[in-house]
């Protein structure tokens, strides 16, 4: 399982953006399709529904070639969702999305109520 370390300024930076960018591999945007059932628009739903955005940090575990960042969030449905992604020259590129494991419900329910 991957870890992840906090970082201010990702948070920032999430929050304060009124618009986002999206860059898309079909690759990983079909896998989370096929495997989760969850379109690429939902996965950009999670960064505009700021108000349950839960920014976990920077991966530090297992050690990849790029930065890799992971959210807590929900769709305009509200389906919990995690999602991990890299940004590349300012766009958002979601690797994966999936629901929210029952450890993550329960870390994001105890970061959403303080």
């Amino acid at each position: 399982m991957a870890k992840f370390e906090y970082v201010a300024w990702l948070v920032q930076w999430l929050l304060s953006k009124l618009e986002f960018e999206f860059e898309w591999d079909h690759g990983n945007s079909s896998k989370s399709l096929q495997k989760h059932g969850i379109e690429m628009l939902t996965a950009e739903q999670v960064f505009y529904n700021k108000e349950c955005l839960v920014p976990l940090g920077i991966q530090v575990a297992p050690i990849s070639n790029e930065p890799r960042f992971a959210a807590l969030g929900m769709d305009l449905l509200g389906n919990m969702l995690f999602v991990s992604f890299t940004i590349r020259e300012g766009k958002i590129r979601v690797i994966s999305i999936r629901p929210m494991s029952q450890l993550e419900r329960k870390k994001y329910g105890q970061v959403r109520e303080e």
